[in-house]
């Protein structure tokens, strides 16, 4: 059974194995805990049959007008069961009262963010890809 969390209350870094899935550089389940720690929400989805993490999302924000949502992932033998929805819908009503949330995705994903809601924007970026598994 899939539950869903705002709390790292009963989560610890072992718990966090697996993501970052494609990343040569992924950050380690320690430095993953962190990024979840000192993020401005954070939603969990937790398999309870195994007691283990199974997909996340994060949001870092001013608390007053702006939040950007880095990160979203599920792990791959989880996918297409609507975890990944869910953790969307619920993180975007974490930030209702938030006047602008961003988040930044490549092209091929923009369907699946705006089927939830969001609308197609353009960005820039800068990837420091030696600093990818965290400083």
């Amino acid at each position: 059974m899939i539950t869903y969390t705002t709390s790292l209350k009963d989560v610890s870094p072992e718990m966090l194995y697996g993501f970052f899935v494609g990343w040569p550089n992924p950050p380690s389940p320690e430095k993953h805990f962190k990024l979840l720690s000192n993020s401005y929400k954070t939603v969990l989805a937790i398999d309870e049959t195994c007691h283990r993490v199974v997909g996340f999302i994060n949001a870092i924000s001013d608390e007053i007008l702006t939040a950007y949502i880095p990160l979203l992932e599920v792990l791959p033998e989880y996918q297409n069961q609507g975890i990944g929805e869910q953790l969307v819908m619920r993180m975007l009503n974490e930030l209702k009262d938030i006047y602008m949330v961003d988040l930044l995705c490549d092209e091929e994903l923009q369907p699946y963010y705006e089927r939830l809601g969001m609308l197609k924007a353009h960005g820039m970026m800068v990837r420091n890809y030696k600093f990818q598994s965290g400083r």
